[in-house]
């Protein structure tokens, strides 16, 4: 798993990156929690997150927005780590030109991110979306949302709550044949303390059911 350095709008961004065996493999950009509240790329569930697709033969691609760790740049309330999350799929699509397909997963804050990656381009055909904060930040831009996935919670997390979040998800707007899956993991908090193996279950459980098994991938 190689230390990758590409070039944001910020100066240089910091991840890791695993390249997939095959040509034509599709990529898949994880994105971090909330920078300013102890979010890196080397958070437990991004990791994981960032295996499991990397195991299904994904080019895969975790990084640290702007101003954690190496990566250049100062924390820009969510515009410019749009921005990044942009350079980030971008640097993946130019060393696999030949990649049809995308998906992306973000926790926490970089759920929020992450969707509103997807709404501007085209090729994210998925996405995984853990403990977004829709109960914080405003996710009525998916109108409609142009591609399937899947919402995780936990059911006690304190941060988003359950309560909070869910009637806001289930009111995005859907277009035909786009389905969009809520799945709750019982106990478990904003952090997944405890239960990011049962998280990793059902993140799994779904890409099995869009993709067919690991091992078949």
């Amino acid at each position: 798993m190689p230390e990758v350095i590409f070039t944001g709008p910020a100066g240089r961004l910091e991840g890791r990156y695993q390249a997939p065996k095959k040509k034509g493999a599709p990529i898949a950009i994880i994105l971090h929690p909330h920078p300013q509240f102890g979010g890196t790329m080397n958070n437990q569930i991004v990791y994981n997150l960032f295996y499991t697709f990397a195991n299904r033969g994904f080019a895969a691609l975790r990084f640290n927005f702007r101003g954690v760790g190496r990566s250049q740049g100062a924390f820009d309330h969510g515009s410019g780590e749009l921005s990044d999350a942009a350079s980030a799929l971008d640097w993946v699509q130019s060393v696999n030109p030949e990649a049809k397909a995308c998906w992306i997963a973000g926790v926490s804050f970089g759920s929020w991110i992450g969707m509103q990656l997807l709404m501007r381009r085209p090729e994210i055909e998925g996405f995984i979306s853990i403990a977004a904060m829709a109960n914080r930040y405003d996710f009525t831009f998916l109108a409609p949302c142009p591609s399937s996935g899947l919402f995780v919670h936990g059911s006690e997390d304190r941060v988003a709550p359950a309560r909070e979040v869910m009637p806001v998800i289930e009111k995005v707007k859907v277009q035909k044949g786009v389905i969009i899956e809520h799945q709750m993991v019982e106990g478990a908090n904003h952090f997944f303390d405890g239960k990011v193996d049962e998280l990793t279950q059902t993140v799994d459980a779904y890409l099995d059911k869009r993709l067919g098994p690991a091992k078949a991938a």
